[in-house]
């Protein structure tokens, strides 16, 4: 049996940090036998996870117990400093400490975090142990660098925190809304994400996203208000309903222009199970009304909020090309 009563310096050397696994040490002639010892209580190392160790006594901190879980799950990470190529189909940090690198106020700080959940390829054999939990995914997305970490895009991290937080629907939808409010991502996204994991069915999931998008068209309407005033365009008809004298209702829109016969629509639909109806009746409106002469917009809340220069001169651009069109058949214009 190997003798183990050399000490062992606190970092091999070529050993920089302080995170390593035992395939690292092994390559620095560290054997397993010399590890455990230096793993002893009271030793100068400890166990993180199985295979990974810290190469100091103390408390691990918050973002070496994160680098531990992705070398516990075969990836290897690099300083934050240095550049790392994000690969597809490799593990990454997903759910509340996901959020947490992305900048969420509302997702507890890594040191704090009980569970830190990591997003792997379906067939990977690999099980959750310690502060780690191993989630599957049949198609994962492609990671985004935080800080040298490979970590899910806000959408996906989103859907995989809130799948956990059964019991706590106010932070739900503090999350959701936050990733919204923030400018993270787009709500379509959040609850496409949200639907394929199937959790649209659960009723404070549903309420939060409810939420979520009356927050969202409230906020688009507001820019889209800024929109009119700061470049100067006439004033509108807001929130109107269209129909055709003694005849049926053509839809409302979020502000017409009666006598350049222009409507502009927010287009804030979200991929949910009636998609397919919504999508055919939003189409349905826009040919109905192009149809009596008409001109529609489409401004999706994302486009008016990146790009609000050139969604101006769109808007603009209708309203001058209206001189040049037929005369528009006439409707009556409603308080929506």
């Amino acid at each position: 049996m190997e003798q183990c009563d050399t000490p062992l310096p606190l970092l091999p050397r070529r050993l920089t940090r302080f995170v390593v696994s035992g395939a690292e040490l092994r390559a620095q002639g560290v054997t397993p036998a010399r590890a455990a010892q230096q793993c002893r209580a009271g030793g100068p190392w400890q166990v993180l996870l199985p295979g990974v160790y810290l190469l100091r006594s103390g408390p691990a901190t918050g973002d070496e117990r994160l680098r531990a879980a992705l070398l516990y799950a075969g990836r290897p990470v690099v300083p934050a400093q240095r550049t790392q190529t994000v690969r597809h189909g490799e593990a990454m940090v997903t759910g509340l400490a996901a959020l947490s690198l992305h900048g969420f106020s509302g997702a507890p700080s890594l040191t704090s975090l009980d569970v830190i959940d990591v997003l792997v390829p379906r067939t990977r054999r690999l099980r959750s142990t310690g502060y780690v939990r191993v989630v599957r995914g049949h198609v994962l997305p492609e990671a985004e660098e935080v800080t040298g970490v490979p970590v899910a895009p806000v959408a996906r991290a989103l859907a995989d925190a809130v799948g956990r937080l059964t019991d706590d629907p106010q932070r739900v939808r503090l999350l959701l809304t936050e990733a919204v409010r923030g400018g993270h991502c787009e709500p379509a996204a959040v609850v496409r994400e949200l639907n394929d994991a199937r959790l649209l069915n659960l009723p404070h999931v549903v309420a939060a996203v409810d939420a979520l998008l009356a927050e969202c068209r409230s906020l688009s309407e507001g820019r889209l208000y800024e929109l009119v005033r700061g470049h100067h365009l006439s004033e509108p008809l807001w929130n109107v309903d269209l129909r055709l004298p003694g005849g049926p209702h053509l839809g409302g829109v979020d502000a017409y222009w009666p006598d350049q016969a222009v409507a502009v629509e927010l287009d804030t639909r979200v991929p949910r199970h009636d998609e397919d109806a919504l999508g055919s009746e939003y189409a349905r409106k826009r040919d109905v009304l192009e149809g009596l002469g008409i001109t529609v917009v489409h401004i999706t809340p994302r486009k008016l909020r990146e790009s609000p220069e050139q969604q101006a001169v769109v808007v603009r651009t209708a309203l001058m090309a209206a001189a040049d069109r037929e005369p528009a058949a006439y409707v009556v214009v409603l308080p929506r």
